[in-house]
């Protein structure tokens, strides 16, 4: 029997913070099957307040204050797992895994958390490691799988508003591009990078854009800095990437962007789509 689940994810820039600015309001209506949180900044117990009625996991930063991502469902959550790379990756509150049962199948979902980044600083150092560990991980997490989270990389042209004047920033630099490019070609087939650099596909899908097509945006995060919301002068860095049998399922997907500044309960929007599955 196919089963529609409806997944939501969403950097929340602090979970209390969102609550007191609206997040439940928002989430009373969605009508969401699973939830996906980057930068929770919390401890459990502000989860479990935040998200009364809700199941949970979630895996805190060892920096209090920083990062933290999370799962949450209707239904329990038995399964997960929080291990991408060797010890020294710094990946602690950045990608949590979960494997949710749809019918007579497994559906694995991730919450990521990428790095920021820095251009030329030890902290983008840091964001390539955590890519490396997340381009060895992806090939082996089974035929329906899910990416979701803040990823920290505009892919395209298309994902920038202003790409121009971000070319040598973190965030656009050709060598983060690049592994989406590797992440999003078809599996098994060599491809040249953005960077000039060839390496092998992976096979993923990127939901949103081949949901959007060959549009501007729609973009997920803006800058606080002058108009930029209102301009909609934004970065679509919010990502749901999926396995080719799992965005064949894909019946819906959006961005909700919230109508004016002054409502909004994160920087970031929350990004939903329906899979039929089961």
């Amino acid at each position: 029997m196919t089963r529609t689940l409806r997944i939501a994810s969403v950097n929340v820039n602090g979970i209390r913070a969102a609550v007191r600015k609206g997040m439940l309001a928002w989430l009373d209506d969605a009508g969401v099957d699973v939830l996906t949180l980057q930068e929770v900044r919390g401890e459990d117990v502000h989860l479990e307040q935040a998200l009364p009625d809700w199941h949970f996991v979630h895996d805190r930063a060892l920096a209090k204050g920083r990062a933290g991502v999370a799962v949450a469902a209707r239904e329990p959550l038995e399964i997960w797992r929080t291990e991408l790379g060797d010890d020294a990756l710094d990946s602690a509150g950045r990608w949590l895994e979960v494997d949710i049962a749809a019918g007579d199948t497994v559906l694995t979902v991730v919450s990521a958390y990428v790095h920021t980044g820095e251009a030329d600083t030890p902290k983008q150092e840091a964001k390539y490691a955590f890519l490396d560990a997340m381009e060895a991980r992806l090939p082996r997490l089974g035929p329906l799988a899910l990416i979701t989270g803040d990823l920290n990389v505009g892919h395209r042209e298309l994902d920038i508003r202003n790409w121009r004047g971000n070319r040598k920033n973190a965030g656009f630099l050709p060598r983060e591009r690049a592994y989406f490019d590797r992440f999003t070609a078809p599996a098994g087939e060599t491809v040249t990078c953005v960077d000039e650099t060839t390496g092998t596909g992976l096979g993923w899908v990127d939901v949103g854009r081949r949901w959007a097509g060959e549009v501007d945006g729609p973009y997920t995060w803006w800058s606080n800095r002058g108009q930029a919301f209102d301009n909609d002068t934004g970065w679509r860095i919010d990502y749901h990437l999926a396995t080719p049998a799992l965005a064949a399922t894909v019946t819906d997907y959006r961005v909700v962007r919230a109508p004016s500044w002054d409502t909004r309960w994160s920087d970031h929007a929350p990004v939903i789509a329906d899979y039929a599955i089961g």
